[in-house]
């Protein structure tokens, strides 16, 4: 048996666009549905909103996400990071280049005190993603 542990990101009515994204930088399949698909939308302005995305992307990465009717309560993202690492630093910079398309720099991609390449930055959408490429030179 497996266990799979993978993020998954509530927006306020912009999961689709924000998942495009993703895809834009990790490539893979994305598969998303509506609350329509279900019938599920409380409210039928919200019927083309995401009930449901799924990003499958490059590597194994998972990222799934949803939009936040407004019959509940959103809270935007704090206190959590996203975390990228390994030893494929030309994948990683890449990853690292894209999510920076629109974001803002916490930290830059440099050489950290335990040798390995590391930088952090909030994206676009508003999440943290940390960037750590195993003996990497900046």
């Amino acid at each position: 048996m497996a266990v799979t542990l993978n993020p998954y990101i509530n927006f306020k009515d912009n999961a689709r666009e924000a998942l495009e994204f993703y895809q834009s930088v990790f490539g893979g399949d994305l598969n998303v549905s509506t609350f329509a698909d279900f019938q599920a939308a409380q409210d039928p302005a919200e019927n083309d909103l995401i009930m449901h995305g799924q990003l499958e992307g490059a590597q194994g990465m998972v990222i799934m996400g949803a939009d936040t009717p407004k019959h509940m309560e959103f809270r935007a993202p704090a206190g959590i990071s996203i975390s990228l690492s390994g030893d494929d630093d030309a994948a990683l910079r890449s990853y690292w280049d894209k999510l920076a398309d629109g974001g803002t720099f916490i930290q830059p991609l440099e050489v950290a005190p335990w040798g390995d390449a590391f930088g952090m930055l909030t994206d676009r959408f508003g999440i943290t993603w940390l960037v750590n490429i195993t003996g990497a030179a900046a």
